[in-house]
């Protein structure tokens, strides 16, 4: 017989259900206890575990937003707007909350960074598989990013496939076809495992639908949210930069990448790019 009894004030229809025979309903759902156990600490620094539970914290927010992009591509591909729009559009906030995620180490020192930076050893945040899969459904595909997984079967199983896959722009392409707007059959039928490469006869379509916006509504708010994504992206690109040069200025990155200097590189690129130059011929 359960020895739990409530606050003797705590009476009535408010009173909560206090006493369960085994884990609590809320446990059993969110899985708390596993989540707030998974910090295995590699160094004494204090320091540390706001850096592991920020990037663990960071990979939850990466399969939120991939389940959020695959449900808006396979919408697309069912001509689906409404719901397509309603996944990117909660898929912003989420981003939103992603780059947040940046604000509790974009004021480490560098001595600070330092004091447990070798507990990394060669781990590095670009061999993320469920950040890569994010790339991916962004149009950013590479073979050679499979490379590092080939140790973990499943988790290289799924990335293989979402090379395979059109992403979330190769969608939105596809639907204008099916409008009639006329995107080239090199675009249409372009080789889905390669990075997606600017035209300039799809810049001439966004830039028509635009131009003509009262006729192409739906088509426009598609484009206004895809460039929603495409900014909070770059802003995330901008927010890992800044954090990793404050923390370490132009050292070689963890897990031999070149640093700052890649991250560089990566900041100056736009996903969906013919959704920003189209804007000039408007």
């Amino acid at each position: 017989m359960s020895t739990i009894h409530p606050d003797p004030e705590a009476t009535g229809a408010e009173t909560p259900h206090l006493d369960f025979a085994g884990t609590t309903p809320y446990e059993d759902y969110v899985q708390a206890d596993v989540l707030t156990h998974l910090q295995h600490l590699r160094s004494d620094d204090p320091g540390e575990m706001v850096f592991l539970v920020t990037t663990q914290v960071m990979e939850l927010w990466f399969t939120v937003i991939v389940h959020e992009w695959e449900t808006a591509a396979h919408a697309m591909r069912e001509d689906r707007l409404d719901v397509a729009q309603d996944a990117l559009k909660r898929s912003l906030r989420e981003l939103e909350a992603l780059n947040a995620s940046w604000t509790p180490l974009a004021q480490l020192t560098p001595a600070q960074f330092n004091s447990y930076r070798s507990s990394l050893g060669e781990g590095s945040g670009f061999q993320s598989a469920m950040y890569r899969r994010m790339e991916f459904l962004l149009g950013d595909k590479s073979a050679s990013m499979l490379v590092p997984h080939r140790g973990a079967p499943r988790v290289h199983a799924e990335l293989e496939k979402a090379l395979a896959e059109p992403g979330l722009y190769d969608e939105a392409l596809a639907l204008l076809a099916r409008r009639g707007h006329p995107i080239p059959e090199s675009v249409l039928g372009r080789d889905l495992t390669r990075k997606y490469e600017p035209s300039p006869e799809v810049e001439a379509v966004w830039a028509e639908i635009y131009a003509n916006a009262d006729q192409n509504d739906e088509l426009v708010r598609l484009g206004e949210v895809l460039t929603d994504v495409g900014e909070l992206v770059w802003r995330w690109r901008n927010d890992h930069l800044l954090a990793t040069r404050r923390a370490m200025g132009s050292k070689t990155g963890t897990g031999g990448s070149a640093g700052v200097a890649w991250l560089e590189k990566r900041a100056t690129k736009n996903v969906f790019p013919e959704l920003w130059t189209a804007r000039s011929h408007v």
